[in-house]
């Protein structure tokens, strides 16, 4: 019998960092940065949308050889599926078979090609851990649910206004070259599904120590090789070699490999070296490689409105506290290195 899968497990809302997170671990010998699986059987199968190495999904070696593996015909029924079985209104529901000891999706045959497509991807991409940034919580616990699947959680936050703020922006699903754009939600909407799904996360998971494990964007790129740390030591991984390559931005870097184009340059940004994953889906910043400088994107002090920043504090106000984010305006956060317990004072790239 193989060894289970390690699936380190990326949870929590849209636009908090989980790209940068994925693409950094992905530059650790042993780690697969896969992306948002969830999204495989649509984006990938059906759409063949540009892996992370920059192929067409079909074409990328590691997933040819996983679909050789894992033959699939009925991708659309996958998808809609697995659409069908993780929506918000099905919610309440999980966490009630969750407290009630019962596994918390209804089982169903396609549970069975979810778990070989994880056993095939760390196989042929010759990873000890996959990095899955789908952060939907109901996928999350179906894939804990499943026979041969060790799953640890990593539950990445931002400041909710950022996020709102973040969602606002016009960007094309594959870079701006895609005239597909992602999802615009209204600022009320990213609010609220910033709480539901942050909520959720600490609901499952945030009991077991050994298996959750929280951060806060702008605790990572204020001090990325610090948390970086953390979460390899709670991944499981080898923190040697690792990503960085040195302080201050690189002269030769890639413009476009800049996490915030648009933003004054920051001589003493950590500087990272990313070489090419083979995330299947996510954010368009999973295709920047070369060098990188590591530094907050904080437009959304400036340019998010008074109106909308009262919309967003009041609907988040409770996580607000217990994340350690302030209700007023203020030029920046402080870091904390804490797991998840309550804060009840402010303690105070591009985001996935």
């Amino acid at each position: 019998m193989s060894a289970p899968v390690r699936v380190l497990y990326l949870a929590g809302s849209g636009r908090s960092g989980s790209t940068l997170v994925t693409t950094l671990l992905g530059q650790y010998d042993g780690v697969l940065a896969a992306g948002e699986l969830r999204y495989l059987w649509q984006r990938g199968e059906l759409d063949n949308r540009p892996c992370g190495c920059g192929r067409p999904f079909r074409d990328c070696p590691v997933w040819s050889a996983v679909r050789r593996d894992v033959p699939v015909r009925d991708a659309a029924g996958i998808a809609a599926r697995l659409r069908a079985r993780l929506r918000m209104r099905g919610v309440p529901a999980l966490l009630r078979r969750v407290r009630a000891g019962r596994r918390p999706v209804d089982q169903h045959p396609d549970d069975a090609v979810l778990t070989d497509l994880y056993a095939s991807v760390a196989r042929h991409a010759g990873a000890t851990t996959v990095v899955d940034s789908s952060k939907l919580p109901p996928y999350g616990a179906l894939l804990g649910a499943l026979p041969g699947i060790d799953l640890r959680v990593l539950h990445v936050v931002r400041d909710p206004r950022a996020t709102a703020f973040s969602w606002r922006r016009r960007r094309g699903l594959d870079g701006e070259r895609d005239e597909r754009l992602m999802s615009r939600p209204p600022v009320w909407k990213a609010a609220l599904l910033w709480s539901v799904w942050n909520a959720v996360t600490v609901r499952l998971w945030a009991g077991d120590p050994d298996r959750y494990l929280r951060i806060r964007y702008e605790d990572l790129t204020a001090d990325p090789a610090g948390v970086l740390a953390r979460v390899t030591a709670f991944a499981g991984v080898d923190p040697q070699p690792g990503p960085f390559t040195g302080a201050g931005s690189d002269p030769d870097a890639d413009p476009e490999a800049e996490p915030d184009p648009d933003a004054e340059a920051d001589p003493g940004a950590v500087t990272v070296r990313m070489a090419p994953t083979h995330s299947v889906a996510g954010n368009p910043a999973r295709h920047r490689t070369g060098p990188v400088p590591i530094r907050a994107d904080d437009q959304w002090r400036a340019g998010l409105s008074r109106t909308s920043y009262a919309v967003v504090t009041a609907l988040t106000l409770p996580w607000l506290r217990r994340f350690g984010y302030p209700s007023g305006r203020t030029d920046r956060t402080t870091t904390s290195g804490r797991r998840d317990t309550p804060v009840d004072t402010p303690t105070g790239h591009e985001e996935g």
